[in-house]
């Protein structure tokens, strides 16, 4: 089982929680940032805890150092030169990631597959009391949050806007803007955190849509009728006929992959109607391919979408749902706990314990 071992502990200097190979971390001792032209240097407030960040521990794909983290609310602790719109103690949201906007594949609107949106913004990275803003993200990306807005709420504004960016390229409503808002049945396989996330930004942005949710588990299904699921089912033919029933037997106009694999993707495209879309939102386990009729695809002109991050657009209208109380995350956080419990965190994410974990600053913090 990985473990937070600690490596150092002073108040002058900044904690982190660094990757050590595998799924081992580390709390370390670093260098307090200090901002240059353009940069700000914010104290951590809260950090969520992401299935992405999972990911790289459970594959070993982050490389020993690695500070991970990218979901971030934090307090501006100091600004560099050039930096005009913040100051001292307000209080932020910002991405990890920015595209250049210009570049081909950002015209042709894939701005996620930008070769400057890869790079990381947040310097060490998200799970660290003090956390460099690069000037992209600090001129791009920011935002000031208004006093009414929970940390707990801000928190979501990157993964919601990841979710906002699928649903958008589902065009469930068949014109090319997203969804319907006259109704019509979305799928979401998965009720972790993030397919209680798609729930809830489904029905932000279409309060008319119905929703089914399926997961194995009841006690998640119970939470997606709470959360506004128009049904929660049990994998199996249960599903089926449930989704049929509620769409006059089209079958649903986009399925929301957040599980991953083959597996989900076949019985994704055996729930979709003729026309509608799969969307693939969760890493497939490596090495595995898809096997499944082509013609169920070709013939009735069903589409497969890969949908993985967001642009600044999406994240600008999740920031706008946010602050006018139409989305609210905050039933999916579980726990809270100090940098210094990070393993502990991990491990509830892993046994199914927790949904969303955000970690706030550790105990050492000044």
């Amino acid at each position: 089982m990985s473990g937070t071992s600690r490596h150092g502990d002073s108040a002058d200097t900044n904690q982190v929680v660094a990757c050590q190979g595998g799924d081992e971390t580390a709390l370390e001792s670093r260098p307090v940032p200090v901002p240059g032209e353009g940069e700000m240097v914010l104290d951590l407030r809260v950090v969520g805890f992401c299935g992405t960040d999972l990911f790289k521990l459970d594959t070993g794909a982050a490389v020993s150092g690695t500070v991970l983290g990218h979901e971030l609310v934090g307090d501006v602790a100091a600004v560099g030169p050039g930096v005009n719109g913040f100051q001292e103690g307000d209080r932020v949201a910002v991405p990890h990631h920015v595209p250049c906007g210009t570049c081909a594949l950002c015209r042709r609107g894939n701005e996620t597959m930008c070769e400057t949106f890869r790079e990381n913004l947040l310097e060490p990275g998200g799970f660290a009391d003090k956390v460099l803003v690069r000037p992209r993200a600090t001129a791009m990306a920011a935002h000031r949050l208004p006093d009414h807005l929970s940390d707990e709420a801000a928190v979501f504004m990157e993964p919601a806007a990841c979710v906002l960016r699928g649903v958008n390229r589902a065009d469930i409503g068949g014109d090319g803007h997203g969804p319907l808002n006259d109704g019509g049945h979305a799928v979401v396989l998965g009720a972790g955190s993030m397919g209680l996330l798609h729930l809830l930004v489904l029905k932000a942005v279409d309060p008319a849509l119905a929703v089914t949710v399926v997961d194995p588990v009841a006690e998640r299904r119970d939470l997606a009728r709470t959360l506004g699921a128009t049904a929660a089912t049990a994998p199996g033919a249960e599903t089926e006929e449930s989704i049929m029933d509620a769409s006059d037997g089209l079958g649903a106009d986009a399925v929301f992959d957040t599980v991953g694999g083959p597996a989900t993707l076949e019985a994704g495209l055996g729930l979709t109607r003729q026309g509608g879309a799969v969307v693939l939102f969760a890493h497939a386990p490596e090495g595995q391919t898809a096997g499944f009729d082509l013609n169920t695809v070709f013939k009735y002109e069903r589409r497969i979408l890969g949908t993985y991050s967001a642009a600044l657009a999406e994240q600008a209208a999740i920031f706008d749902l946010l602050g006018r109380g139409v989305l609210d995350p905050t039933p999916l956080v579980t726990h809270r706990l100090p940098l210094d419990d990070f393993a502990e965190g991990v491990a509830l994410v892993r046994r199914q314990a927790a949904l969303k974990v955000l970690f706030t600053p550790s105990r050492g913090a000044s």
